[in-house]
Order: structure tokens, then C-alpha cells, then sequence
């Protein structure tokens, strides 16, 4: 099988993965998030380590944090993470998933603004379209539902600031996301302690400490370990040897796929501002990927050309 071959599978079953993730944490409800999200971060590390460690990779982690530029960026990359999977999990447990797949769907219009604003990259009439059509879907929300879609922007914003973070570190992004949970896994292991060792309360005053107490719980929360650090190595592996155009398309899996969990499985209910908001983003989005895709297509061919 072609390396080719080998790498749309990878990243179509890292986006079937996150895309589905939805059902995952919906069947974790019952566990607050914050012992959720630190059990995430937790096994995510004992994973990535694990997986360093057999690639004979591991010191790479401390070369990476060693310097304070790279102890900063990995700082606020790890704060921006965990920010957004904490804000994913509460979406997910208080019935708001549409919300969180708009917010996935929007993010890369949100990460082109940023390019402009952070690295002065030129948006051309195409992007600026997208643009325009991803505003307007936001403000068709905010008008029609009375609020704005605050989870939406919380999590395509964090996302998106993540990423601008992330390109300036030279580490690849498994040696890069073992260092955000190794920074997070102190605060999840005091929070962790403080569960079971003191009976601390979290969000929405619901009963503690799960991990240990259900066998399938406690399972599920190993696991949610694996769906953190799996796709993410079947992403790598797939970005090094697909264009980015293509990378960019199949990534709109992710959100279509938690959409329909949303709409299909968990039954949340779908108003006519949103049937006016989806057409406008998807219609953003569909623009946004032909532009990459021209400029992929033209930046091949420049290569092609100057190595001829």
C-alpha cells in the first residue's frame, strides 16, 4: 500500500474518530468535566510518553521546554488545549453540540483572520468572501437566537489561537502535545487528588470522584486518553504525505459528522436561524477550500518547476 493510500485512510479515521468523539464524552455525562478533562490529560501523557519513549524520541521533550521561548509557547498552547477540550466536553454535557460543530466548522475562517492580524498575510477576494458569509452566519445567529453563539466562537477562537501558537514551535506536534499535557498533568493530578483524597466539589455540584468506583467508568476515562493522543498521530503521519488542500477538505469531516451526532442522536433541536446560519458557513467553507486548493495547486507546481 502507497504511502499515499496509507495517509487518507489515516486521516479519514482520525476525522471519523473526532468527529464521532461526541457519543464518547455523552456517555460520560455523569463525570464532571473537570475530572473528565483531567483524566484526559492525564492518560493522554502516559500515551504520548509511551509512544516517545518506543520512537526513542523522549528527549525531545526536554530540548523543547528547555528554552524559555519554547517553555512559554508550550505554556500558552497547553492553557489554549485545554481551554478548548474543557469547553468541548461541557458543550457536549449540556445538550450544546450543534454549537460545538458550528464552532469547528468556522474555525479555519477564524484562523485565516488571525494570519492576517498575527503574521500580515494577505486575505485575497476569495477568503475575504468566506469571511464576509461566516460574519453574516454569526450575526443571523446572534439576532435569532438573542445571544450570540458564545460556545461556537469560544471554541473555533481557541482553536485557532492554538494553531497560531503551534506554528511557531519547531517541535512536531506529537513531541509538542506530550509537552502541553506534561505541563497541564501537575494541575490535573492535584485536581484529581483533591476529588478523591477531599471530596472537592466542580462544575455544576454533581458527585465526584468516579474514577475507581464503576469499572466501565473508570474504562471509558482511560480511553478518553487514547481518543486524544490516537488521532492525533494518524493526523501527523497524514499531513506529511497529503497536500494541505486535502488536508484541509477531509478536516470538514470532524464537524459534519458532530453535527449529525448532534441533530440525529442527541435529538437538540435545529431552529430555522440555523437552517439559515449552516448554508452560509458551508457555502464560507467550500469557497475558503478552493482558494487553498488553487494556491496549493500553484505552490506544487513552483516547486516542480524550480526543482526541474
Amino acid at each position: 500500500m502507497r504511502d499515499s493510500t496509507k495517509a487518507t485512510a489515516a486521516i479519514l479515521l482520525a476525522c471519523t474518530v473526532w468527529g464521532l468523539s461526541p457519543l464518547y464524552y455523552k456517555a460520560l455525562a455523569h463525570v464532571p468535566p473537570l475530572e473528565l478533562l483531567s483524566h484526559r490529560t492525564i492518560w493522554s501523557l502516559v500515551l504520548f510518553s509511551a509512544l516517545l519513549t518506543f520512537q526513542r524520541r523522549l528527549p525531545e521533550l526536554p530540548r523543547l521546554l528547555r528554552t524559555p521561548r519554547g517553555f512559554l509557547l508550550v505554556l500558552l498552547a497547553s492553557l489554549l488545549i485545554s481551554a478548548n477540550w474543557g469547553g468541548f466536553i461541557i458543550s457536549i454535557q449540556i445538550g450544546k453540540a450543534v454549537e460545538a460543530s458550528l464552532g469547528y466548522y468556522v474555525f479555519p475562517l477564524v484562523t485565516v483572520l488571525l494570519g492576517r492580524f498575527v503574521y500580515g498575510e494577505v486575505l485575497d477576494r476569495g477568503k475575504s468572501i468566506a469571511i464576509a458569509l461566516a460574519t453574516l452566519a454569526v450575526g443571523v445567529l446572534t439576532y435569532g437566537l438573542g445571544v450570540p453563539p458564545w460556545i461556537s466562537l469560544f471554541l473555533a477562537s481557541t482553536f485557532a489561537c492554538y494553531g497560531v501558537i503551534k506554528k511557531s514551535l519547531t517541535a512536531g506536534p506529537v513531541v509538542s502535545v506530550a509537552g502541553e499535557v506534561f505541563l497541564l498533568a501537575p494541575l490535573a493530578m492535584i485536581w484529581l487528588w483533591g476529588v478523591h483524597a477531599e471530596g472537592w466539589t466542580g462544575l455544576f455540584d454533581r458527585h465526584l470522584a468516579t474514577f475507581g468506583h464503576d469499572l466501565s467508568d473508570s474504562l471509558m476515562l482511560i480511553g478518553s486518553g487514547l481518543l486524544t493522543a490516537g488521532p492525533l498521530v494518524l493526523f501527523s503521519f497524514a499531513s506529511k504525505h497529503l497536500t494541505l488542500s486535502t488536508v484541509g477538505v477531509v478536516q470538514y469531516l470532524n464537524p459534519s459528522l458532530q453535527f449529525l451526532c448532534a441533530s440525529l442522536i442527541f435529538a437538540e433541536p435545529i431552529t430555522r436561524w440555523h437552517a439559515i446560519a449552516l448554508p452560509l458557513i458551508w457555502a464560507a467553507l467550500v469557497i475558503y477550500s478552493l482558494v487553498a486548493f488553487r494556491q496549493d495547486r500553484t505552490t506544487r507546481r513552483s516547486r516542480s518547476m524550480a526543482t526541474s
